[in-house]
């Protein structure tokens, strides 16, 4: 596989996360926008997130045949031209004052697009990294797609934190919020373009000559590699709620709870994802030294030690508390996302590899990922407790510990 082929797989994952995390970045805006700006607005943003989020398993169902089918190329270049015509309608929805109640449903129906696209996304790309890098190198490759998403999430909330900053809450509310979701459709059209150029996967060619390919990956996963699913599930439940809880919600709780305003907690989480772009390739390459399952437990122990202190550091600490609270939450979520993307891939034989991540890691994050913010801020105001979010990320942590700690090492031998 060529070195072009693996650097646009990895960076178009920047803009499938900015195309999907920008939503979240910008909730409180959507939340005036679409829902009326009401008392129970945000949680109705933050459920249509949540809701969009059953969609991820599906998508990611869809181009995993595809993919395990027809080749990795193919569902990439599906996916992203989903992507496309998913932000461009949202950039031209009418809002709540046009169409009352009606704006919400809209939006919803595309965030629901978007989930189906995005599903069948990083489940590709991963693979497709993991299956062209050298052995020795997997765990650092394949570790750029998060590394990547990350740098499109940063990208995110930097385009939203300047058209916030640059203008009026009035003109934010009437135009500007379609600003962020008009770039997003540009650079997914953009991607669309380059992955046209992309050489196949050398391991399904590799299936296609030796006559491999399976027919039906879905029921021969699910009958050959039940145990494998499962590991990628835990994995995968971690890596998704430190992600959404501890990096992706961290601007509307500190909103919510009054702690900073809009500008302010956007800018925090830019200097959070910076944080994660950092530290990423340097988990991923660790764990091509030392092995996947040493570092995840590490991972494990620490999300399950420190959360709980970070949010009420967030809540009710100084300025520089915050900062530390929130750059620890995303380093440590950084780290799990970086040893997950070839931990999990690694679980399944190159036959039926992205219908194995489909049933295992997506489904995972569908839980995890897309109910966890709502859930988060709904705990958060009917208990008054500012550490319930920490409480939720440990929980999971304990839970998924012994399943990382009996796993067998995945890390290729030399």
């Amino acid at each position: 596989m060529t070195r072009a082929s693996m650097v646009i797989a990895a960076l178009s994952t920047v803009v499938e996360w900015y195309d999907f995390t920008l939503y979240l970045y910008v909730a409180t805006v959507l939340s005036r926008v679409f829902f009326g700006g009401g008392d129970h607005s945000l949680l109705a943003t933050l459920a249509g997130f949540a809701i969009s989020y059953a969609m991820r398993p599906l998508g990611a169902l869809v181009f995993g045949v595809i993919g395990d089918r027809l080749g990795r190329r193919r569902t990439l270049l599906s996916s992203m031209a989903m992507m496309t015509v998913a932000m461009l309608a949202t950039a031209l929805l009418p809002d709540y004052r046009h169409m009352g109640v009606m704006a919400g449903y809209l939006l919803l129906l595309l965030r629901c697009l978007m989930a189906f696209s995005v599903g069948g996304e990083y489940t590709g790309v991963v693979a497709y990294l993991l299956e062209g890098a050298q052995k020795r190198h997997r765990g650092l490759v394949t570790s750029l797609a998060s590394a990547a998403s990350e740098i499109g999430a940063l990208l995110a909330v930097a385009v939203a934190a300047l058209t916030v900053g640059l203008l009026s809450r009035q003109d934010l509310d009437a135009w500007g919020w379609r600003v962020p979701f008009f770039v997003g459709a540009a650079l997914a059209g953009s991607v669309w373009i380059a992955r046209s150029a992309m050489q196949e996967s050398p391991d399904f060619e590799r299936q296609q000559r030796r006559g491999t390919v399976p027919e039906t990956p879905v029921r021969d996963t699910l009958a050959h590699h039940r145990a494998a699913i499962a590991r990628t599930f835990a994995i995968s439940a971690l890596g998704s709620i430190t992600y959404y809880v501890g990096i992706t919600y961290v601007p509307a709780f500190l909103s919510s709870t009054g702690t900073l305003g809009e500008g302010e907690s956007l800018g925090l989480s830019t200097v959070a994802a910076v944080a994660v772009i950092l530290v990423t390739p340097w988990a991923g390459s660790l764990s091509d030294r030392i092995g996947r399952k040493p570092v995840l437990g590490v991972l494990a122990v620490l999300s399950a030690a420190l959360p709980l202190a970070m949010f009420a550091l967030m809540a009710h600490g100084s300025r520089p508390q915050i900062v530390m609270a929130a750059v620890v939450l995303a380093c440590v979520a950084g780290g799990v996302s970086a040893v997950g993307a070839p931990a999990t891939a690694e679980q399944f034989p190159g036959e039926g590899r992205l219908s194995g991540l489909a049933l295992g890691v997506t489904v995972a994050t569908a839980i995890f990922g897309g109910i966890t913010p709502f859930l988060a801020e709904w705990l958060v105001s009917r208990t008054g407790w500012a550490a319930a979010p920490g409480a939720m990320i440990a929980a999971i942590a304990l839970a998924v510990l012994p399943v990382l700690l009996t796993m067998p090492e995945t890390r290729p031998e030399d």
